[in-house]
């Protein structure tokens, strides 16, 4: 008994110093949001004046704006391509090359971002000798960059969730008459769709955390939150940035707040629709 107390004793402050350790920074920097004073680390009395200072601030503005554009294309286009890559990995049968296409896209998992961000930043140097094209570095070329490493991680997504699909739906549903476009509507797109949201939104923060590749495939006319944030904290922490974290940080609990109450909602909705169906059978 006592064994056991002192395991979960350990385990519960375990616990609690890793909490802390994760949270704790981030309670301290939305107390020191609301600091009068313009040094971050001395608390002069309660004040919303940064936050106002915030949405004054046009640069910020525009950089969220254009961070929340780019990671919206990238993670739909990521979505996109990163389905077929998964389902070329997963669905087709061996063919001579399969290894290596399954090693080239999920390469970028594993790869340093200064490489990806080099590599990609000389492939478009080259382009632009070559073609014309691009000729100035903007939200084109961020928006290529991070649909490249962002379908990386859609297409593990939507791998590992195709691999689990009951194949003997999709060839009933093509026993009785329905054609494979149909039965892909119809089926398997259903089934994977939970995938396809998940990497959706895997990949749309990563796009709008993203600083390294940004910084090389950008132009003087495209700067992202995280190259705004960046540049303005290497010349000292503004209060406005701890403003801006306070409201990042409360959108994604909403987010999340949201997301555990449609989702508890669906399971008591599911498992009253079971009960039910027991309730007949009975």
């Amino acid at each position: 008994m006592m064994r056991t107390l002192r395991r979960f004793n350990f385990s519960t402050v375990m616990l609690v110093l890793g909490l802390l350790f994760l949270y704790l920074p981030m309670v301290v920097l939305v107390v020191y949001s609301f600091n009068a004073s313009k040094l971050v680390t001395v608390w002069a009395g309660f004040s919303t004046q940064w936050y106002g200072e915030l949405f004054r601030d046009q640069q910020i503005l525009s950089a969220v704006w254009t961070s929340l554009r780019i990671a919206f294309f990238a993670a739909s286009m990521a979505v996109c391509l990163g389905t077929v890559a998964a389902f070329v990995m997963t669905r087709f049968g061996h063919f001579r090359g399969k290894t290596a296409l399954s090693s080239m896209v999920t390469a970028p998992l594993v790869m340093p971002e200064v490489i990806t961000g080099l590599s990609l930043l000389l492939l478009f140097v080259q382009m632009a000798q070559i073609t014309g094209w691009p000729a100035d570095r903007g939200m084109a070329t961020i928006w290529i960059a991070h649909t490249t490493f962002c379908s990386a991680y859609v297409a593990v997504v939507v791998a590992a969730r195709l691999r689990e699909v009951d194949h003997s739906i999709e060839e009933a549903a093509m026993d009785l008459g329905s054609p494979p476009l149909k039965t892909f509507f119809s089926i398997t797109l259903p089934i994977i769709t939970p995938a396809l949201v998940a990497g959706w939104l895997l990949a749309f923060t990563l796009s709008l955390d993203d600083l390294v590749i940004a910084s090389f495939v950008s132009g003087p006319g495209a700067n992202t939150l995280p190259m705004v944030v960046f540049s303005s904290v290497r010349m000292g922490v503004s209060p406005k940035i701890n403003a801006l974290a306070t409201l990042i940080i409360l959108t994604v609990s909403l987010a999340t707040l949201l997301a555990w109450f449609f989702m508890r909602r669906s399971e008591t909705k599911r498992g009253a629709a079971l009960q039910e169906a027991a309730l007949h059978d009975d």
